[in-house]
C-alpha cells in the first residue's frame, strides 16, 4: 500500500496518509475540518532490501568467486614435513605393543 501526500487548500497543512490504491482519496482536512485536501503528485517510493546484504550475498561477480577460492587454497596450512602423515600415525597406533598385566 503506498503513502500519499495530502495539503489542504484553505489552511496549508500537509500530510502523509497510508492507503490502498482502491481508496478514494481523502477531502476533509484534519487540521481545520474544511474539504480542502488534494493530493499531490508525488515522486513515489525508493525499493528497499532488507537483510544482511542483498547484493552483496546473491549476486556476487564471477571475480569475487575466484579470489574467495584462491584465498582458500592459500590459507590452508602446509604439511609440516618432519609430522608424519594421517596414514602413517595410524600405522603406528596399531603396532604399539599393548600393555599386558
Amino acid at each position: 500500500m503506498p503513502t500519499y501526500d495530502y495539503v489542504c487548500k484553505h489552511c496549508g497543512h500537509a500530510l502523509e496518509l497510508f492507503q490502498s490504491m482502491s481508496e478514494a482519496p481523502k477531502r476533509k482536512c484534519p487540521a481545520c475540518g474544511k474539504l480542502g485536501l488534494e493530493r499531490q503528485i508525488g515522486m513515489g517510493a525508493g525499493v528497499l532490501f532488507k537483510g544482511s546484504g542483498f547484493y552483496q550475498t546473491d549476486y556476487r561477480s564471477k571475480d569475487y568467486h575466484s579470489a574467495k577460492k584462491a584465498d582458500a587454497t592459500e590459507s590452508k596450512p602446509a604439511a609440516c614435513e618432519s609430522c608424519p602423515s594421517k596414514p602413517e600415525a595410524k600405522a603406528a597406533k596399531k603396532q604399539a605393543p599393548k600393555k599386558a598385566d
